[in-house]
């Protein structure tokens, strides 16, 4: 890094999700506000693909999980946050951030706003942006040219993956975008090597492609998170 070290970066961004960019981000928690998060939003699994059954909206799950990884001062709210019902009933097995982050989502005019309002009530100091805004998945072609829907779908694939496309075409978030342009240090950590990296790829990809601005220190693949 031109024998600069983090300390010295006033913007790094890191991209992902899955647990690989929770941990990053929090390894890098110490940057506070410096810091950035862009997170996919194309799961279909779990608590986060139940909700997206039924509500419709963005995954919400990686961005959760990410939240919850930045989290310095315990309290009622992060306990709640953190939150996963079990037994056997309809709430079983969701976990009870996701439904806050839903609930402000249908409260909030985009879902960045909604994440921010959590964030202030988290104490949460890193910024943390959805890729995208508007409902999205993925779709894999693999060396046979099937066509496989789904994150989970994808995930359990067996032979090679020749290209992953998200569907439908959606826009990346235009603070992404900012973010990713401006910023000193980029760090993908996927989650899923394969999934999420290229998720956020094909999302920045609609807008601007990962250019960081003339300054940047370049990028850095956090290929074992």
């Amino acid at each position: 890094m031109r024998n600069r070290t983090l300390a010295d970066l006033d913007r790094v961004v890191a991209l992902g999700g899955g647990h690989g960019l929770g941990r990053v981000l929090s390894s890098l928690s110490s940057l506070g506000s410096r810091l950035t998060g862009i997170v996919t939003t194309t799961d279909n699994g779990g608590s986060t693909g139940r909700i997206r059954r039924s509500e419709g909206g963005i995954a919400w799950g990686d961005m959760r999980n990410c939240l919850n990884q930045l989290i310095t001062e315990p309290s009622v709210a992060s306990a709640m946050f953190e939150y996963r019902f079990g037994g056997n009933g309809e709430l079983s097995g969701h976990n009870l951030g996701n439904l806050m982050l839903k609930a402000l989502d249908h409260l909030s005019v985009r879902p960045l706003e909604a994440i921010n309002l959590i964030r202030n009530l988290l104490k949460v100091d890193a910024h943390l942006i959805p890729m995208s805004e508007h409902p999205v998945d993925l779709m894999a072609i693999d060396d046979q040219g099937h066509e496989v829907y789904g994150e989970v779908n994808i995930d359990q694939l067996t032979t090679p993956i020749q290209e992953l496309l998200l569907t439908p075409n959606v826009p990346a978030t235009r603070e992404a975008v900012h973010a990713i342009s401006e910023a000193d240090l980029i760090i993908i950590g996927p989650g899923s090597f394969y999934t999420q990296p290229d998720a956020n790829s094909a999302a920045e990809g609609n807008r601007t492609g990962i250019t960081p601005h003339a300054s940047a220190d370049g990028l850095y693949r956090q290929s074992g998170a």
